[in-house]
């Protein structure tokens, strides 16, 4: 019998696609109805935001890093100030360093809720899309209650946070919270039990453990494959030394374990905020920026912070005087997506997006300006002005 002529048809998911809603081109090549091999392209939508970081003082970079993710953007402005912290040699109060553990989990819960979400999008299921876009808005409330702010708190300042809570509005979140659990509860034993979505998921995208470390994969896609890693236990930051909670690890390692680590995450990260909203210490959280000083000495920090998508990093130089001299961020969306090409060989073309989108694709924080063509073989990092310019040739 003669051999069957094997035709490969490339196939392009992106950048601009119903399935995934940030820029990223997913280059899929196919034997039929099966991938053999995926390009993940990058580079649609570099900001420079490390380099803004540069020319703008220590306490404006505030609000800069704060911006580099809208989903996820306490925790950048976290991580930041704990290295500005560590660069002036200074501690936040206790009632502070709880505000703000209660500030990143409400942000986790919303990230989790804004996935599920996405993903019941993306298998067709529009009207728990819907339910969970409408209880998410509980929780952003919250936020909005406790900072000020229902997406871009602006709530950090070394040494502190820019607004304390009352009893008022301290019994408004915990309602809010009360809530919220069973709705999310109600979720979580419908991703367990409608085939509408476990045919979709489970089995789907797997992750074996030895690939998940090996590929440096990282958040709940590494706690999705058995794997116990959560910076806020192994490197405590804020008050997650004192705060009672359990690491969620899930031992399927494919896209439904990924999609239960988050939905029981929310549940815990809702445990964490009664907790802090019933112990928060006494005492002052609110910092007089009057008293910070502006210029800082030289030396150099590096912190990190469990992010809703993993690992997050942050390298802050500073050569003494009024702005950093180097800031590099490091997002987990970077080592999670630039990392992830193995998992997509073998799946069928329709399971390319779910897949993607059990990873919980952040791409405007991860994008960098070093272009490389990989016919040429040609590295250029080019300027910010040839770039917005549109002058950039290889």
């Amino acid at each position: 019998m003669e051999e069957r002529t094997r035709i490969t048809l490339e196939i392009p998911i992106g950048p601009q696609h119903p399935a995934l809603h940030e820029p990223i081109l997913l280059r899929v090549y196919a034997d039929g109805e099966e991938v053999v091999d995926v390009d993940i392209v990058t580079g649609y939508n570099h900001r420079g935001i490390e380099k803004l970081c540069e020319v703008n003082t220590f306490y404006k970079d505030l609000f800069i890093v704060s911006r580099t993710c809208g989903i996820c953007n306490t925790i950048h402005a976290d991580v930041y100030t704990r290295a500005l912290e560590a660069l002036l040699g200074r501690e936040p109060t206790q009632r502070a360093k709880y505000l703000r553990v209660l500030a990143l989990e409400l942000e986790r819960i919303h990230s989790h809720l804004l996935l599920a979400a996405t993903v019941a999008e993306i298998i067709g299921f529009d009207t728990l899309f819907m339910l969970i876009m409408r209880d998410r808005e509980l929780v952003m409330k919250a936020k909005e209650i406790l900072t000020g702010c229902r997406v871009h708190a602006d709530y950090y300042m070394p040494e502190g946070v820019r607004r304390d809570i009352d009893e008022v509005k301290r019994s408004r979140i915990l309602d809010i919270l009360n809530k919220l659990e069973p709705r999310v509860n109600k979720y979580i034993t419908l991703f367990e039990e409608d085939p509408t979505i476990t045919n979709r998921l489970v089995g789907v995208g797997v992750i074996k453990p030895v690939d998940a470390v090996r590929h440096g994969l990282l958040g709940p896609i590494v706690r999705g494959s058995g794997i116990d890693y959560d910076i806020r236990k192994v490197d405590p930051y804020d008050a997650y030394d004192e705060i009672p909670f359990n690491v969620i690890v899930e031992k399927g390692c494919d896209s439904f374990a990924r999609m239960m680590v988050r939905w029981r995450e929310t549940i815990e990260s809702i445990e964490i905020c009664r907790y802090v909203l019933t112990h928060l210490p006494q005492g002052e959280a609110v910092v007089d920026e009057r008293k910070l000083p502006r210029a800082f000495p030289k030396g150099m920090a590096f912190t990190r912070g469990e992010a809703p998508r993993g690992e997050l990093t942050y390298y802050v130089e500073s050569a003494g005087g009024t702005n950093p001299y180097r800031v590099k961020i490091r997002t987990p969306s970077l080592n999670n997506l630039i990392n992830s090409r193995f998992v997509y060989i073998g799946l069928s073309i329709a399971d390319v997006p779910v897949t993607f989108a059990s990873f919980d694709p952040c791409i405007s924080c991860m994008e960098r300006v070093t272009i490389i063509d990989r016919v040429k073989g040609i590295r250029k990092v080019v300027s910010l002005r040839d770039l917005a310019l549109k002058r950039v040739r290889l």
